[in-house]
């Protein structure tokens, strides 16, 4: 029950953080919100993450669903800025998407909606 109460404490403040922050953060290279496209967002099979002034080649990338479960993902690298994530065999609902280069300091979370 106590695990309980925290996971829904932590999903709370992540939703409130998602609604206050643009979907991408500012770091030292200035603000990535218009940079980082993810589409198609409603999804079936795949989503596609496109990073206009990060590599994708140290990009760590990381998705869990709603109440906080790490999801294992498949990716393939389309370019030296997108990447293609499949999904396919994910549940209907809305995932979390985090995005970390510890090269450029980028980091970003991104929702997008599995249907």
């Amino acid at each position: 029950m106590k695990r309980l109460y925290v996971l829904v404490c932590c999903l709370a403040l992540v939703g409130s953080a998602l609604a206050q922050a643009p979907s991408g953060f500012e770091t030292e290279m200035g603000d990535f919100t218009k940079s980082v496209h993810i589409f198609p967002n409603p999804t079936t099979e795949y989503v596609n993450v496109r990073l206009e002034h990060v590599s994708v080649d140290g990009l760590k990338v990381t998705v869990h669903n709603l109440i906080g479960n790490e999801i294992n993902i498949e990716t393939e690298k389309i370019s030296d800025h997108e990447i293609r994530i499949r999904v396919k065999e994910f549940d209907a609902g809305y995932y979390l998407m985090t995005l970390k280069d510890d090269h450029s300091n980028f980091k970003g979370i991104f929702k997008f909606l599995k249907r």
